[in-house]
């Protein structure tokens, strides 16, 4: 049996879940969102829970695909209530961000700014240093975070770069200077 997987969905007011042509489709106040369903995965709403379970539980891909379509659409719930957001820091001298409508401006210490084009669905606000993702689906907030970290990653030894606002970098210690004696 799968832990996650048996758990039940409460669906909670507001929330609009509809179950049709492997497709479960979610539609609250901050939008909609689809998810195709495995033909394996068995997906039933009975008033305001959903229920998940899979055709043979004993066969082990099943019983993985039992638990990561509770959590995808217990996910797929929360975007359409609260939404998801990360946090990325920007550090370095010169280093800054720049929203301009759909597009993040980014300046790391290249020879030219760096244009990135943001998807559909996602709002990027920046505030001093630090960059918001903003979104509904989450995995498309954690993508683009993401990408946006990887065009400078934190370097070890002064911490110049994009991190998570979280992230913990483990530093190390420079070259020190030969002592002449």
């Amino acid at each position: 049996m799968s832990r996650i997987g048996k758990q039940l969905i409460l669906v909670p007011d507001g929330v609009e879940v509809k179950i049709a042509d492997n497709k479960i489709s979610v539609r609250g106040p901050k939008g909609e969102l689809i998810q195709e369903i495995n033909p394996l995965v068995i997906v039933e709403k009975k008033d305001n829970e959903i229920s998940i379970a899979v055709k043979n539980p004993q066969v082990k891909q099943q019983k993985s695909l039992w638990g990561l379509f509770r959590r995808l659409i217990a996910n797929m719930i929360v975007g359409v209530t609260k939404g998801f957001s990360k946090q990325l820091e920007v550090n370095g001298i010169g280093y800054k961000a720049v929203a301009q409508g759909d597009i993040l401006v980014l300046n790391l210490g290249y020879s030219h700014p760096i244009e990135y084009k943001v998807p559909e669905g996602i709002e990027v606000k920046v505030e001093k240093n630090i960059i918001t993702v903003l979104g509904i689906d989450k995995q498309v907030v954690g993508q683009t975070a993401a990408e946006i970290r990887a065009m400078r990653k934190p370097e070890p030894y002064k911490g110049k770069g994009i991190k998570y606002l979280d992230e913990i970098l483990r530093r190390k210690v420079g070259k020190s200077a030969a002592k002449g004696e």
